[in-house]
Protein backbone atom coordinates (compact mmCIF):
# COMPACT_ATOMS: atom_id res chain seq x y z
CA UNK A 1 0.00 0.00 0.00
CA UNK A 2 1.28 3.48 -0.47
CA UNK A 3 -0.05 5.93 1.98
CA UNK A 4 0.75 9.17 0.03
CA UNK A 5 -1.69 7.48 -2.92
CA UNK A 6 -4.11 6.01 -0.48
CA UNK A 7 -4.63 9.56 1.40
CA UNK A 8 -4.95 11.49 -2.30
CA UNK A 9 -7.71 9.23 -3.34
CA UNK A 10 -9.41 9.57 -0.06
CA UNK A 11 -9.28 13.17 -0.31
CA UNK A 12 -10.66 13.08 -3.98
CA UNK A 13 -13.74 11.17 -2.73
CA UNK A 14 -14.42 13.72 0.43
CA UNK A 15 -14.30 16.17 -2.17
CA UNK A 16 -16.47 14.36 -4.58
CA UNK A 17 -18.93 13.67 -2.29
CA UNK A 18 -19.34 17.44 -0.96
CA UNK A 19 -20.51 17.84 -4.59
CA UNK A 20 -23.55 16.66 -3.18
CA UNK A 21 -24.14 19.77 -1.41
CA UNK A 22 -23.55 21.92 -4.41
CA UNK A 23 -25.70 20.25 -7.00
CA UNK A 24 -28.76 20.56 -3.35
CA UNK A 25 -27.68 24.50 -3.11
CA UNK A 26 -27.90 25.02 -7.06
CA UNK A 27 -30.76 23.22 -7.90
CA UNK A 28 -32.84 24.49 -4.68
CA UNK A 29 -31.90 27.97 -5.47
CA UNK A 30 -33.06 27.86 -9.36
CA UNK A 31 -36.10 26.38 -8.24
CA UNK A 32 -39.05 27.70 -6.50
CA UNK A 33 -38.88 28.04 -2.37
CA UNK A 34 -42.23 25.43 -2.06
CA UNK A 35 -39.89 22.37 -3.35
CA UNK A 36 -36.85 23.38 -1.40
CA UNK A 37 -37.17 20.79 1.06
CA UNK A 38 -38.16 18.21 -1.59
CA UNK A 39 -34.76 18.96 -3.42
CA UNK A 40 -32.78 18.21 -0.27
CA UNK A 41 -34.29 15.28 -0.06
CA UNK A 42 -33.46 13.84 -3.57
CA UNK A 43 -30.05 14.89 -3.50
CA UNK A 44 -30.08 13.05 -0.16
CA UNK A 45 -31.33 9.83 -1.28
CA UNK A 46 -29.34 9.71 -4.45
CA UNK A 47 -25.91 9.35 -2.75
CA UNK A 48 -27.61 7.13 -0.07
CA UNK A 49 -29.68 4.46 -2.10
CA UNK A 50 -26.50 4.88 -4.46
CA UNK A 51 -24.01 3.76 -1.67
CA UNK A 52 -26.12 1.28 -1.05
CA UNK A 53 -27.07 -0.43 -4.22
CA UNK A 54 -23.36 0.29 -5.51
CA UNK A 55 -21.79 -1.88 -3.17
CA UNK A 56 -24.41 -4.38 -3.46
CA UNK A 57 -24.02 -5.33 -7.26
CA UNK A 58 -23.05 -1.99 -9.07
CA UNK A 59 -19.24 -2.08 -8.16
CA UNK A 60 -19.40 -5.77 -9.44
CA UNK A 61 -21.09 -5.15 -12.47
CA UNK A 62 -18.40 -1.57 -13.47
CA UNK A 63 -15.24 -3.59 -12.43
CA UNK A 64 -15.78 -7.10 -13.14
CA UNK A 65 -14.18 -8.65 -15.71
CA UNK A 66 -16.12 -9.21 -19.26
CA UNK A 67 -16.57 -6.91 -22.26
CA UNK A 68 -20.13 -5.76 -22.27
CA UNK A 69 -20.62 -5.79 -18.00
CA UNK A 70 -18.61 -6.94 -15.43
CA UNK A 71 -19.88 -9.99 -12.74
CA UNK A 72 -22.96 -10.34 -10.37
CA UNK A 73 -20.84 -9.68 -7.58
CA UNK A 74 -23.07 -8.76 -4.32
CA UNK A 75 -21.44 -6.69 -1.93
CA UNK A 76 -18.21 -7.06 -3.50
CA UNK A 77 -16.46 -10.28 -2.82
CA UNK A 78 -14.41 -10.62 -5.41
CA UNK A 79 -10.71 -10.36 -6.64
CA UNK A 80 -10.31 -6.41 -7.98
CA UNK A 81 -6.26 -6.78 -8.09
CA UNK A 82 -6.51 -5.88 -11.72
CA UNK A 83 -8.69 -3.51 -11.63
CA UNK A 84 -6.78 -1.32 -8.33
CA UNK A 85 -4.79 1.58 -9.29
CA UNK A 86 -1.26 0.92 -7.73
CA UNK A 87 -0.88 1.43 -4.14
CA UNK A 88 -5.10 1.95 -3.67
CA UNK A 89 -6.51 -0.79 -0.86
CA UNK A 90 -10.10 -1.75 -2.18
CA UNK A 91 -12.31 -0.42 -0.49
CA UNK A 92 -10.76 2.82 -0.68
CA UNK A 93 -11.45 2.29 -4.26
CA UNK A 94 -14.52 1.56 -3.67
CA UNK A 95 -15.17 4.64 -2.00
CA UNK A 96 -14.16 6.61 -4.77
CA UNK A 97 -15.85 5.17 -7.12
CA UNK A 98 -18.89 5.30 -5.28
CA UNK A 99 -19.54 9.11 -4.91
CA UNK A 100 -18.74 9.40 -8.62
CA UNK A 101 -21.72 6.76 -9.27
CA UNK A 102 -23.87 9.13 -6.88
CA UNK A 103 -23.04 12.42 -8.75
CA UNK A 104 -24.02 10.58 -12.16
CA UNK A 105 -27.37 9.74 -10.62
CA UNK A 106 -28.13 13.63 -8.86
CA UNK A 107 -27.40 15.09 -11.95
CA UNK A 108 -31.16 14.68 -13.06
CA UNK A 109 -32.66 15.52 -10.03
CA UNK A 110 -32.65 19.28 -11.56
CA UNK A 111 -34.29 18.65 -14.58
CA UNK A 112 -36.85 16.85 -13.09
CA UNK A 113 -36.94 18.92 -10.43
CA UNK A 114 -40.58 20.22 -8.90
CA UNK A 115 -43.82 17.92 -10.56
CA UNK A 116 -41.90 14.38 -9.50
CA UNK A 117 -43.10 11.87 -7.44
CA UNK A 118 -40.71 11.46 -5.05
CA UNK A 119 -41.42 7.70 -4.87
CA UNK A 120 -40.41 7.28 -8.76
CA UNK A 121 -37.18 9.26 -8.05
CA UNK A 122 -36.36 6.42 -5.90
CA UNK A 123 -37.08 4.29 -8.31
CA UNK A 124 -35.02 5.96 -11.29
CA UNK A 125 -31.97 6.64 -8.51
CA UNK A 126 -31.80 2.96 -7.24
CA UNK A 127 -31.88 1.88 -11.28
CA UNK A 128 -28.93 4.27 -12.36
CA UNK A 129 -26.71 3.63 -9.97
CA UNK A 130 -27.27 -0.47 -10.02
CA UNK A 131 -27.33 -0.59 -13.55
CA UNK A 132 -27.47 2.37 -15.96
CA UNK A 133 -24.18 3.67 -14.85
CA UNK A 134 -22.45 0.45 -13.65
CA UNK A 135 -22.82 -0.82 -17.72
CA UNK A 136 -21.62 2.24 -19.24
CA UNK A 137 -19.06 2.72 -16.89
CA UNK A 138 -17.88 -0.49 -16.92
CA UNK A 139 -17.46 -0.31 -21.10
CA UNK A 140 -15.37 2.91 -20.16
CA UNK A 141 -13.24 2.62 -17.04
CA UNK A 142 -13.80 -1.19 -16.05
CA UNK A 143 -12.05 -2.71 -19.60
CA UNK A 144 -15.26 -2.79 -21.87
CA UNK A 145 -15.19 -2.76 -25.33
CA UNK A 146 -14.96 0.87 -25.59
CA UNK A 147 -11.70 1.27 -22.87
CA UNK A 148 -10.42 -1.77 -25.86
CA UNK A 149 -10.19 0.58 -28.68
CA UNK A 150 -8.88 3.49 -27.37
CA UNK A 151 -11.74 5.70 -25.82
CA UNK A 152 -10.44 8.57 -23.20
CA UNK A 153 -12.59 9.82 -20.59
CA UNK A 154 -10.55 10.67 -18.02
CA UNK A 155 -12.26 11.46 -14.88
CA UNK A 156 -16.00 11.32 -16.47
CA UNK A 157 -17.23 14.00 -19.32
CA UNK A 158 -19.45 10.97 -20.69
CA UNK A 159 -18.98 8.15 -18.25
CA UNK A 160 -20.39 10.74 -15.62
CA UNK A 161 -21.93 13.77 -16.98
CA UNK A 162 -23.61 12.25 -20.33
CA UNK A 163 -25.23 9.61 -18.74
CA UNK A 164 -26.61 11.83 -15.87
CA UNK A 165 -27.72 14.28 -18.80
CA UNK A 166 -29.48 12.27 -21.11
CA UNK A 167 -31.50 10.10 -18.71
CA UNK A 168 -31.89 14.39 -17.39
CA UNK A 169 -33.37 14.90 -21.00
CA UNK A 170 -35.85 10.86 -21.08
CA UNK A 171 -37.14 12.08 -17.64
CA UNK A 172 -38.14 15.86 -18.01
CA UNK A 173 -39.26 14.77 -21.64
CA UNK A 174 -41.40 12.18 -20.12
CA UNK A 175 -42.89 14.18 -17.57
CA UNK A 176 -43.83 17.29 -19.29
CA UNK A 177 -43.60 21.04 -18.30
CA UNK A 178 -44.00 22.19 -15.11
CA UNK A 179 -47.57 24.41 -14.79
CA UNK A 180 -47.44 27.63 -16.27
CA UNK A 181 -44.49 27.24 -17.97
CA UNK A 182 -45.86 27.71 -21.45
CA UNK A 183 -48.71 29.42 -22.37
CA UNK A 184 -51.47 28.54 -25.03
CA UNK A 185 -49.43 28.98 -27.81
CA UNK A 186 -46.65 27.06 -26.76
CA UNK A 187 -44.18 30.11 -26.01
CA UNK A 188 -41.93 29.54 -22.93
CA UNK A 189 -42.21 31.57 -19.58
CA UNK A 190 -39.75 32.30 -17.20
CA UNK A 191 -40.11 30.35 -14.09
CA UNK A 192 -37.17 32.45 -11.92
CA UNK A 193 -35.80 30.38 -9.18
CA UNK A 194 -36.46 31.79 -5.37
CA UNK A 195 -32.78 32.42 -4.03
CA UNK A 196 -30.16 32.71 -7.15
CA UNK A 197 -27.83 33.39 -3.90
CA UNK A 198 -27.94 29.66 -2.80
CA UNK A 199 -27.69 28.62 -6.62
CA UNK A 200 -24.34 30.51 -6.90
CA UNK A 201 -23.18 29.33 -3.69
CA UNK A 202 -23.98 25.75 -4.91
CA UNK A 203 -21.70 26.53 -8.21
CA UNK A 204 -18.69 27.43 -6.18
CA UNK A 205 -18.70 24.67 -4.01
CA UNK A 206 -18.91 21.99 -7.58
CA UNK A 207 -16.08 24.95 -8.84
CA UNK A 208 -13.87 23.76 -5.55
CA UNK A 209 -14.92 20.13 -5.62
CA UNK A 210 -14.20 19.42 -9.17
CA UNK A 211 -10.32 19.59 -8.24
CA UNK A 212 -11.22 16.30 -6.41
CA UNK A 213 -13.13 15.14 -9.36
CA UNK A 214 -10.11 15.45 -11.58
CA UNK A 215 -7.12 15.78 -9.89
CA UNK A 216 -8.15 13.07 -7.78
CA UNK A 217 -8.84 10.38 -10.47
CA UNK A 218 -5.02 10.17 -10.90
CA UNK A 219 -5.55 7.92 -8.34
CA UNK A 220 -1.66 8.71 -7.49
CA UNK A 221 0.54 11.30 -6.18
CA UNK A 222 4.03 9.24 -6.95
CA UNK A 223 5.87 9.75 -10.07
CA UNK A 224 4.25 11.08 -13.22
CA UNK A 225 0.88 11.94 -11.57
CA UNK A 226 2.79 14.66 -9.38
CA UNK A 227 3.71 16.82 -12.44
CA UNK A 228 0.34 15.87 -14.26
CA UNK A 229 -1.89 16.85 -11.32
CA UNK A 230 -0.93 20.05 -11.60
CA UNK A 231 -1.84 20.48 -15.03
CA UNK A 232 -4.98 18.71 -14.58
CA UNK A 233 -5.50 21.41 -11.51
CA UNK A 234 -4.66 24.07 -13.93
CA UNK A 235 -6.81 23.12 -17.23
CA UNK A 236 -10.09 22.74 -14.76
CA UNK A 237 -9.67 25.95 -13.58
CA UNK A 238 -9.04 27.61 -16.71
CA UNK A 239 -12.03 25.99 -18.37
CA UNK A 240 -13.81 26.85 -16.28
CA UNK A 241 -13.37 30.72 -15.78
CA UNK A 242 -12.99 31.17 -19.52
CA UNK A 243 -16.60 28.97 -19.62
CA UNK A 244 -17.68 31.98 -17.07
CA UNK A 245 -16.65 35.15 -19.28
CA UNK A 246 -17.72 33.97 -22.48
CA UNK A 247 -21.59 33.33 -21.29
CA UNK A 248 -21.42 36.36 -19.71
CA UNK A 249 -20.20 38.22 -22.83
CA UNK A 250 -22.39 36.01 -24.99
CA UNK A 251 -25.84 37.04 -22.59
CA UNK A 252 -24.96 40.82 -22.46
CA UNK A 253 -25.10 40.85 -26.34
CA UNK A 254 -27.89 38.63 -27.01
CA UNK A 255 -30.17 39.33 -24.05
CA UNK A 256 -28.53 43.39 -23.33
CA UNK A 257 -27.57 42.55 -20.21
CA UNK A 258 -25.18 40.17 -18.90
CA UNK A 259 -27.40 37.15 -17.39
CA UNK A 260 -26.86 35.90 -13.32
CA UNK A 261 -28.23 32.51 -13.81
CA UNK A 262 -26.81 31.68 -17.45
CA UNK A 263 -23.36 32.62 -16.12
CA UNK A 264 -23.89 30.35 -13.20
CA UNK A 265 -24.12 27.46 -16.16
CA UNK A 266 -21.54 28.71 -18.05
CA UNK A 267 -18.93 27.70 -15.22
CA UNK A 268 -20.21 24.62 -14.67
CA UNK A 269 -20.77 23.97 -18.60
CA UNK A 270 -17.03 24.45 -18.36
CA UNK A 271 -16.34 22.21 -15.70
CA UNK A 272 -17.91 19.62 -17.43
CA UNK A 273 -15.89 19.97 -20.72
CA UNK A 274 -13.01 19.77 -19.47
CA UNK A 275 -13.51 16.79 -17.06
CA UNK A 276 -12.56 13.71 -20.35
CA UNK A 277 -9.24 15.70 -21.54
CA UNK A 278 -7.93 17.54 -18.62
CA UNK A 279 -5.02 15.14 -18.57
CA UNK A 280 -4.13 15.23 -22.08
CA UNK A 281 -4.96 18.98 -23.37
CA UNK A 282 -3.03 21.76 -22.93
CA UNK A 283 -4.15 25.05 -21.23
CA UNK A 284 -4.82 26.73 -24.76
CA UNK A 285 -6.89 23.61 -25.28
CA UNK A 286 -8.46 23.88 -22.10
CA UNK A 287 -9.28 27.71 -22.61
CA UNK A 288 -11.03 26.08 -25.95
CA UNK A 289 -13.06 23.47 -24.76
CA UNK A 290 -14.17 26.03 -21.73
CA UNK A 291 -15.08 28.87 -24.79
CA UNK A 292 -16.95 26.40 -27.20
CA UNK A 293 -19.00 24.71 -23.96
CA UNK A 294 -19.54 28.68 -22.74
CA UNK A 295 -21.79 29.56 -26.14
CA UNK A 296 -23.35 25.94 -26.54
CA UNK A 297 -24.63 25.78 -22.87
CA UNK A 298 -26.46 29.30 -23.53
CA UNK A 299 -27.80 27.57 -27.20
CA UNK A 300 -28.87 24.04 -26.24
CA UNK A 301 -30.52 25.36 -22.75
CA UNK A 302 -32.10 27.78 -25.53
CA UNK A 303 -33.12 24.80 -27.92
CA UNK A 304 -34.30 22.44 -25.22
CA UNK A 305 -36.93 24.85 -23.87
CA UNK A 306 -37.73 27.09 -26.85
CA UNK A 307 -37.93 24.67 -29.67
CA UNK A 308 -38.33 20.91 -28.61
CA UNK A 309 -40.36 22.69 -25.35
CA UNK A 310 -38.37 20.48 -22.42
CA UNK A 311 -38.82 22.10 -19.05
CA UNK A 312 -35.44 21.69 -17.12
CA UNK A 313 -35.74 24.46 -14.21
CA UNK A 314 -31.51 24.23 -13.66
CA UNK A 315 -30.39 23.30 -17.61
CA UNK A 316 -28.84 20.17 -16.31
CA UNK A 317 -28.96 19.11 -20.27
CA UNK A 318 -27.24 22.02 -21.57
CA UNK A 319 -24.47 21.88 -19.11
CA UNK A 320 -24.15 17.87 -18.18
CA UNK A 321 -25.36 16.57 -21.58
CA UNK A 322 -24.46 18.79 -24.12
CA UNK A 323 -20.80 19.84 -22.91
CA UNK A 324 -20.27 16.02 -21.38
CA UNK A 325 -20.47 15.06 -25.12
CA UNK A 326 -19.11 18.41 -26.46
CA UNK A 327 -16.10 17.99 -23.98
CA UNK A 328 -15.15 14.54 -25.00
CA UNK A 329 -15.47 15.29 -28.56
CA UNK A 330 -13.17 18.19 -28.52
CA UNK A 331 -10.63 15.56 -26.21
CA UNK A 332 -10.37 13.70 -30.18
CA UNK A 333 -9.54 17.08 -31.73
CA UNK A 334 -7.02 19.07 -28.73
CA UNK A 335 -5.43 15.84 -27.26
CA UNK A 336 -1.82 16.53 -27.39
CA UNK A 337 -1.22 12.82 -27.44
CA UNK A 338 -3.20 11.28 -30.60
CA UNK A 339 -5.22 14.37 -30.89
CA UNK A 340 -6.68 15.27 -34.66
CA UNK A 341 -4.93 18.52 -33.92
CA UNK A 342 -1.92 17.19 -33.18
CA UNK A 343 -1.19 14.90 -36.20
CA UNK A 344 -2.93 11.91 -34.64
CA UNK A 345 -5.69 11.81 -37.27
CA UNK A 346 -8.98 10.72 -37.36
CA UNK A 347 -9.28 6.90 -35.59
CA UNK A 348 -8.69 8.57 -32.23
CA UNK A 349 -11.73 11.03 -32.90
CA UNK A 350 -13.91 8.47 -34.23
CA UNK A 351 -13.43 6.36 -31.07
CA UNK A 352 -14.61 9.37 -29.43
CA UNK A 353 -17.83 9.69 -31.35
CA UNK A 354 -18.30 6.29 -31.24
CA UNK A 355 -18.16 6.33 -27.16
CA UNK A 356 -20.67 9.04 -27.13
CA UNK A 357 -23.05 8.00 -29.07
CA UNK A 358 -23.27 4.01 -27.72
CA UNK A 359 -23.68 5.89 -24.18
CA UNK A 360 -26.25 8.27 -25.63
CA UNK A 361 -28.12 5.14 -26.56
CA UNK A 362 -27.81 2.81 -24.14
CA UNK A 363 -28.75 5.41 -21.34
CA UNK A 364 -31.64 6.75 -23.51
CA UNK A 365 -33.09 3.41 -24.35
CA UNK A 366 -32.88 2.29 -20.36
CA UNK A 367 -33.44 5.24 -18.84
CA UNK A 368 -36.99 5.92 -21.02
CA UNK A 369 -37.81 2.10 -19.89
CA UNK A 370 -36.94 2.71 -16.19
CA UNK A 371 -39.24 5.97 -16.41
CA UNK A 372 -42.14 4.10 -18.43
CA UNK A 373 -42.36 1.25 -16.24
CA UNK A 374 -41.97 3.63 -12.91
CA UNK A 375 -44.75 5.69 -14.57
CA UNK A 376 -47.06 2.71 -14.70
CA UNK A 377 -46.30 1.22 -11.18
CA UNK A 378 -46.40 4.34 -8.94
CA UNK A 379 -46.89 7.10 -11.50
CA UNK A 380 -43.97 9.74 -12.24
CA UNK A 381 -46.09 12.80 -11.67
CA UNK A 382 -47.96 14.98 -8.73
CA UNK A 383 -51.52 16.17 -9.18
CA UNK A 384 -52.08 19.46 -10.42
CA UNK A 385 -53.36 20.45 -6.98
CA UNK A 386 -49.50 18.67 -5.55
CA UNK A 387 -47.70 20.83 -7.73
CA UNK A 388 -49.25 23.97 -7.12
CA UNK A 389 -49.10 23.62 -3.44
CA UNK A 390 -45.57 22.40 -3.46
CA UNK A 391 -43.79 19.32 -2.89
CA UNK A 392 -42.69 20.34 -0.06
CA UNK A 393 -46.42 20.26 1.84
CA UNK A 394 -47.37 17.32 -0.06
CA UNK A 395 -44.66 14.93 -0.63
CA UNK A 396 -42.73 15.49 2.45
CA UNK A 397 -45.43 17.09 5.56
CA UNK A 398 -42.59 20.40 5.25
CA UNK A 399 -44.94 23.21 5.84
CA UNK A 400 -41.90 25.36 4.32
CA UNK A 401 -38.83 24.88 4.29
CA UNK A 402 -37.86 28.46 5.35
CA UNK A 403 -40.02 28.61 8.28
CA UNK A 404 -38.55 31.35 10.54
CA UNK A 405 -38.01 33.56 7.61
CA UNK A 406 -40.79 36.03 7.38
CA UNK A 407 -40.51 39.22 6.27
CA UNK A 408 -40.42 42.39 7.85
CA UNK A 409 -40.77 45.87 7.61
CA UNK A 410 -37.99 47.88 10.17
CA UNK A 411 -39.73 50.13 12.56
CA UNK A 412 -37.74 53.22 11.49
CA UNK A 413 -38.02 52.07 7.71
CA UNK A 414 -39.57 55.45 6.83
CA UNK A 415 -37.09 57.58 9.05
CA UNK A 416 -33.81 59.37 7.30
CA UNK A 417 -31.36 61.72 8.60
CA UNK A 418 -29.86 61.63 11.62
CA UNK A 419 -29.73 64.54 14.13
CA UNK A 420 -25.85 65.77 14.47
CA UNK A 421 -26.21 66.41 18.41
CA UNK A 422 -28.58 63.66 19.58
CA UNK A 423 -27.69 60.86 17.24
CA UNK A 424 -31.70 60.51 16.51
CA UNK A 425 -33.20 59.96 13.22
CA UNK A 426 -35.54 62.55 11.87
CA UNK A 427 -38.67 61.96 10.05
CA UNK A 428 -39.53 62.70 6.60
CA UNK A 429 -41.13 65.83 6.22
CA UNK A 430 -44.41 65.41 3.56
CA UNK A 431 -44.22 66.91 0.13
CA UNK A 432 -45.59 70.48 0.24
CA UNK A 433 -48.70 71.02 -1.36
CA UNK A 434 -47.67 73.78 -3.44
CA UNK A 435 -45.45 71.13 -5.23
CA UNK A 436 -47.85 68.05 -5.35
CA UNK A 437 -49.34 67.42 -8.50
CA UNK A 438 -52.30 69.85 -9.33
CA UNK A 439 -55.84 68.19 -8.09
CA UNK A 440 -59.45 68.63 -7.23
CA UNK A 441 -59.73 69.15 -3.68
CA UNK A 442 -63.25 68.81 -1.89
CA UNK A 443 -64.73 70.43 0.93
CA UNK A 444 -63.08 68.78 4.72
CA UNK A 445 -64.62 65.96 5.60
CA UNK A 446 -67.45 64.82 7.34
CA UNK A 447 -68.16 61.64 8.20
CA UNK A 448 -71.91 59.97 7.22
CA UNK A 449 -74.70 59.90 9.27
CA UNK A 450 -75.50 55.83 8.32
CA UNK A 451 -73.65 53.02 6.29
CA UNK A 452 -72.41 54.10 3.38
CA UNK A 453 -72.21 52.10 -0.16
CA UNK A 454 -68.88 50.60 0.73
CA UNK A 455 -68.48 46.65 1.73
CA UNK A 456 -65.22 45.27 2.65
CA UNK A 457 -63.98 41.62 1.55
CA UNK A 458 -61.53 40.08 3.14
CA UNK A 459 -60.14 36.91 2.01
CA UNK A 460 -57.71 34.62 3.50
CA UNK A 461 -56.46 31.79 1.13
CA UNK A 462 -53.88 29.43 0.11
CA UNK A 463 -50.40 30.91 -1.54
CA UNK A 464 -51.08 29.42 -4.51
CA UNK A 465 -54.34 30.28 -5.02
CA UNK A 466 -53.33 34.05 -5.42
CA UNK A 467 -52.74 34.51 -9.18
CA UNK A 468 -55.55 32.75 -10.06
CA UNK A 469 -57.52 34.74 -7.38
CA UNK A 470 -56.12 38.25 -8.70
CA UNK A 471 -56.95 37.17 -12.32
CA UNK A 472 -60.62 36.48 -11.32
CA UNK A 473 -61.15 39.93 -9.50
CA UNK A 474 -59.73 41.95 -12.74
CA UNK A 475 -62.13 40.36 -14.79
CA UNK A 476 -65.10 41.36 -13.18
CA UNK A 477 -63.78 44.74 -12.49
CA UNK A 478 -62.26 44.89 -9.05
CA UNK A 479 -58.23 46.49 -9.51
CA UNK A 480 -58.06 47.84 -5.90
CA UNK A 481 -56.59 45.40 -3.45
CA UNK A 482 -54.18 44.89 -0.68
CA UNK A 483 -52.51 41.62 0.13
CA UNK A 484 -50.28 40.60 3.21
CA UNK A 485 -48.60 37.14 3.41
CA UNK A 486 -49.95 35.98 7.02
CA UNK A 487 -49.46 32.86 9.12
CA UNK A 488 -52.84 31.15 10.54
CA UNK A 489 -54.73 27.71 11.46
CA UNK A 490 -58.94 27.31 11.36
CA UNK A 491 -60.56 24.97 13.56
CA UNK A 492 -58.40 22.15 11.88
CA UNK A 493 -55.65 23.33 14.04
CA UNK A 494 -53.16 23.37 10.87
CA UNK A 495 -51.78 19.95 9.28
CA UNK A 496 -50.45 17.63 10.92
CA UNK A 497 -46.16 17.53 10.70
CA UNK A 498 -43.74 15.80 11.97
CA UNK A 499 -40.03 16.71 13.15
CA UNK A 500 -37.49 13.80 13.90
CA UNK A 501 -40.58 11.92 13.27
CA UNK A 502 -42.31 13.32 16.72
CA UNK A 503 -45.78 15.04 15.97
CA UNK A 504 -45.88 18.98 16.15
CA UNK A 505 -49.46 19.51 17.37
CA UNK A 506 -50.76 23.02 16.15
CA UNK A 507 -49.04 24.37 12.72
CA UNK A 508 -49.72 27.83 11.86
CA UNK A 509 -49.54 27.78 7.64
CA UNK A 510 -48.65 29.84 5.31
CA UNK A 511 -51.86 31.86 3.71
CA UNK A 512 -52.33 35.15 1.94
CA UNK A 513 -54.66 37.85 3.17
CA UNK A 514 -56.27 39.52 0.24
CA UNK A 515 -58.45 43.07 1.41
CA UNK A 516 -60.71 44.22 -1.05
CA UNK A 517 -63.33 47.46 -0.62
CA UNK A 518 -65.85 47.19 -3.22
CA UNK A 519 -68.51 50.38 -4.23
CA UNK A 520 -69.07 49.86 -7.85
CA UNK A 521 -68.98 46.06 -8.29
CA UNK A 522 -71.65 44.02 -6.22
CA UNK A 523 -70.23 42.45 -3.13
CA UNK A 524 -72.19 39.23 -3.68
CA UNK A 525 -70.65 39.10 -7.48
CA UNK A 526 -67.08 39.45 -5.73
CA UNK A 527 -67.53 36.59 -3.47
CA UNK A 528 -69.11 34.79 -5.61
CA UNK A 529 -65.96 34.72 -8.11
CA UNK A 530 -63.86 34.34 -5.22
CA UNK A 531 -65.39 31.06 -3.94
CA UNK A 532 -65.29 29.78 -7.14
CA UNK A 533 -61.31 29.87 -7.89
CA UNK A 534 -60.11 28.88 -4.46
CA UNK A 535 -62.37 25.87 -4.15
CA UNK A 536 -60.78 22.51 -4.11
CA UNK A 537 -63.00 20.53 -1.60
CA UNK A 538 -59.68 20.42 0.84
CA UNK A 539 -59.83 21.66 4.52
CA UNK A 540 -57.43 24.78 4.15
CA UNK A 541 -59.26 26.12 0.95
CA UNK A 542 -59.71 29.76 3.19
CA UNK A 543 -62.47 32.04 4.53
CA UNK A 544 -64.06 35.00 3.58
CA UNK A 545 -65.20 38.12 5.76
CA UNK A 546 -67.33 40.42 4.68
CA UNK A 547 -67.66 43.88 6.66
CA UNK A 548 -69.52 47.17 6.30
CA UNK A 549 -67.05 49.66 5.54
CA UNK A 550 -68.44 53.57 7.34
CA UNK A 551 -66.42 55.44 5.08
CA UNK A 552 -63.38 56.00 2.55
CA UNK A 553 -61.15 59.27 2.30
CA UNK A 554 -58.88 59.65 -0.77
CA UNK A 555 -55.79 61.03 1.05
CA UNK A 556 -54.49 63.20 -2.11
CA UNK A 557 -58.12 64.59 -3.30
CA UNK A 558 -60.12 64.88 0.02
CA UNK A 559 -62.91 62.47 -1.75
CA UNK A 560 -65.25 60.39 0.35
CA UNK A 561 -67.21 57.00 0.00
CA UNK A 562 -67.89 56.12 -3.26
CA UNK A 563 -65.98 58.53 -4.94
CA UNK A 564 -62.66 57.72 -3.36
CA UNK A 565 -62.97 54.49 -4.62
CA UNK A 566 -63.29 55.26 -8.23
CA UNK A 567 -60.14 55.55 -10.53
CA UNK A 568 -58.70 58.11 -12.32
CA UNK A 569 -60.61 56.89 -15.72
CA UNK A 570 -63.91 56.46 -13.52
CA UNK A 571 -64.12 60.01 -12.06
Amino acid sequence: MSAVNTIWVLFGAALVFFMQAGFAMVEAGFTRAKNSGNIIMKNLLDLSIGSVVYWFVGFGIMFGTGTFAGTIDFFIQGNYDAALPSGVSIWTFVIFQTVFCATSATIVSGAMAERTKFSAYCIYSAVISLLIYPISGHWIWGGGWLSQLGFHDFAGSTAVHLVGGVAAVCGAKMLGPRLGKYDKNGQSKAIPGHNIVIGALGVFILWFCWFGFNGGSTVSMEGDAIENAGLIFMNTNLAAAVASVTTMIFTWIKYKKPDVSMTLNGALAGLVGITAGCDLVTPAGAALIGLVCGVAVVLVIETVDRKFRIDDPVGAIGVHGACGAIGTLMTGLLATQDGLFYGGGFRFLGVQCLGVLAVIVWVAVTATITFKVTDLAVGLRVSKREEIEGLDTNEHGLGNAYADVLPAVPSDSLLTGVDSVLGVKKPVQDVPVEEAIPIRHTSGYAAPGELGVLTKVDIIARQSKFEELKAAMNEIGVTGMTVTQVLGCGIQKGATDYYRGVPVDVQLLPKVRVEIVVAKVPVEEVVEAARKVLYTGHIGDGKIFVYDVRDAVKVRTGETGYDAMQGINEV
